[in-house]
């Protein structure tokens, strides 16, 4: 019999037929029977609430069905997967078997996918003892990954070139976006749809809208010699963009504060000038991060000479505009620096030794040494050795990632004893993946969104998808 004989249609697909009935749509049941493809279904109405009043099952509630079976014409063994998904929050582990487009197919299709991306990219699933590398996303074109931007929901856009990739939080391929730029340094993700984006030799924050493919504003600076405004690092904070700019001339640099809904300018930090030969005098931020346990901004940056690599970290109060703290580097000076609230800690990589270590934050301003992390050892801090050099160092909740060389090294904090001892902080090292995993090029990116992190690797035209398997759909 067709699907919509003797029925009345409610929507694409969906009809309720008045010549079956059920004992369960009585009026005072909570029993709900529904008949997907010509096979029935039973749940409660708590369960279908849970997709929302927008959603297909909405219809299922008004006075004149309940006392009818809905048919609805999809296929009945994707509906059990969706409809375990309503039950318990999670995709049961025969959905393994179906191609994940098929289900968001569906899933748009009853008005849930919302929360088919929750389930799968939900940040509390993220397991980063057990993360194996599982999925290669690969690029088009020649050029290697610059910069990544993730989203919370897992999603993630990649720079490469004068190009800028998008991929879903199913890690399907949403756009490539052609941009201004000759190669992309620096990559932020506003929104799903929207970036920041910069570069060291062009001048100008770009805010894209990727979903459009363009540009909807460009932000400047405004320098003394009138010069262009390359990006050298780009921040955020719930209410504001951060964006670090040099001059032209390189002479001059500052970072430049602004609203985050209307991108128009706040204030403007951290101006410097470089004096005669001093350049020590106005180093570029090149990493921005937000520290909201402390409300502050820390901006760091390190410069290259004949006689070392010598850098700064600078912690910024926005509402006096004023450096509240200050950590200066000359012998060991950080490869990449991260910070944790989490954790109160600032991490870094000695480019020198490519040792991690870090300045436990509870000890604010009144101590500048760092600790080097696990065991105390004597480590070589010879200026031309550079062990670490490029080495890169993040930090995801309360865990210490490190990209040493083609490594990927997990540091962690073994709690001892009172929380609010600061002198015995001991941090234990794993290494991640599977043996197969181990090594590589080097690394030069790592992000973190939704329950996936994100590797990219110098010379290689692709990004790596690090999940953990009992997780991994």
């Amino acid at each position: 019999m067709p699907p919509f004989s003797q029925s009345d249609p409610i929507s694409n697909g969906f009809s309720v037929s008045h010549k079956t009935h059920h004992p369960n749509h009585h009026s005072l049941t909570n029993i709900i029977t529904i008949d997907v493809g010509g096979q029935l279904f039973q749940t409660t109405k708590q369960t279908l609430t849970l997709a929302g009043s927008k959603t297909i099952f909405s219809n299922l509630f008004e006075p004149n069905n309940i006392n009818s079976i809905p048919f609805i014409d999809r296929d009945p063994e994707l509906f059990s997967i969706l409809l375990s998904l309503l039950r318990t929050g999670n995709l049961p582990s025969k959905a393994k078997a179906f191609d994940i487009q098929d289900i968001i197919f569906e899933a748009r299709f009853y008005g849930i996918d919302d929360l088919l991306v929750q389930s799968q990219s939900n940040p509390s699933q993220f397991e980063p003892f057990n993360l194996e590398k599982s999925i290669i996303l690969p690029l088009s074109g020649r050029d290697s990954p610059s910069a990544i931007a993730t989203t919370p929901n897992g999603s993630v856009h990649v720079s490469h070139g004068s190009k800028i990739t998008s991929f879903d939080w199913s890690l399907q391929r949403k756009s490539t976006t052609l941009t201004s730029f000759t190669a992309i340094d620096s990559l932020l993700a506003l929104s799903p749809n929207v970036v920041a984006a910069g570069a060291t030799d062009f001048s100008g924050l770009q805010i894209l809208d990727l979903e459009l493919g363009f540009v909807t504003q460009t932000l400047s600076w405004a320098n003394a010699t009138k010069s262009s405004s390359t990006v050298q690092a780009i921040g955020t904070s719930p209410e504001f963009l951060f964006t670090s700019f040099e001059s032209g001339r390189r002479n001059s640099n500052s970072i430049m504060v602004y609203d985050l809904n209307s991108f128009k300018a706040v204030t403007e930090i951290a101006h410097n000038e470089i004096f005669g030969a001093n350049i020590d005098s106005a180093i570029p931020s090149t990493k921005l991060s937000w520290i909201p346990s402390m409300n502050l901004l820390m901006a760091s940056g390190s410069h290259s000479s004949p006689a070392g690599v010598t850098g700064n970290i600078k912690f910024w109060d926005l509402r006096s505009g004023n450096a509240v703290w200050e950590v200066k580097e000359t012998v060991d000076c950080f490869s990449d620096i991260a910070v944790s609230g989490t954790l109160s800690a600032v991490f870094k990589i000695g480019v020198n030794s490519g040792e991690v270590s870090y300045i436990d934050l509870r000890k604010f301003g009144s101590c500048d040494s760092w600790d080097y992390l696990g065991e105390s050892k004597k480590v070589n801090v010879d200026k031309k050795v550079k062990e670490g050099f490029g080495c890169k160092i993040e930090t995801r909740g309360n865990q210490v990632f490190c990209g040493k060389q083609g490594k990927l090294e997990l540091w962690s904090e073994v709690l001892m004893g009172s929380l609010n001892n600061v002198k015995d902080r001991i941090f234990r090292k794993n290494l991640l993946g599977r043996v197969k995993d181990l090594g590589g090029n080097r690394i030069m990116n790592m992000g973190f969104g939704g329950n996936k992190m994100f590797v990219t690797r110098k010379d290689q035209q692709c990004v790596e998808v690090w999940q953990s398997p009992v997780r991994r759909f």
